[in-house]
């Protein structure tokens, strides 16, 4: 057992437990619902400073509408142009821990770092015949 592990097996669906039997299409649509639903709202102040400092001006910066991860602007259509910087947000996962001695599941919820990017750092998906 690994240092720090306990007897207690952490079931993590997203985003690497599930992420190599999901869909290209599965992540990017899981990524969009994040965005779109998970967003604290404690990042706001924070994703608008960022690209304001990139020079995008405050009233243009409209999360969950315009502001997201690169996973989610795939399911979008768009793709984050290489090169493109964006600006690093907390958010929570929600989680389950099963006792493998009681078979009791307790959902808890764990910070995980993610980059958002604005629409302006995007262009549309190229569609290839």
């Amino acid at each position: 057992m690994l240092a720090g592990a306990t007897s207690a097996t952490s079931v993590r669906t997203w985003p690497k437990a599930e992420a190599t039997n999901m869909t290209k299409n599965e992540i990017q649509q899981e990524a969009l619902s994040r965005a779109r639903n998970g967003m604290a709202w404690s990042n706001y102040p924070i994703i608008i400073r960022g690209f304001m400092v990139k020079g995008i001006p405050e009233s243009e910066i409209k999360p969950r509408e315009n502001v997201f991860t690169f996973q989610a602007w795939r399911a979008l259509g768009r793709t984050v142009r290489k090169g493109e910087h964006g600006i690093k947000v907390c958010t929570f996962l929600h989680m389950e821990k099963e006792d493998k001695e009681t078979g009791e599941k307790k959902a808890y919820s764990r910070p995980w770092a993610t980059t958002v990017f604005h629409i302006s750092q995007t262009d549309p998906l190229q569609v290839t015949p």
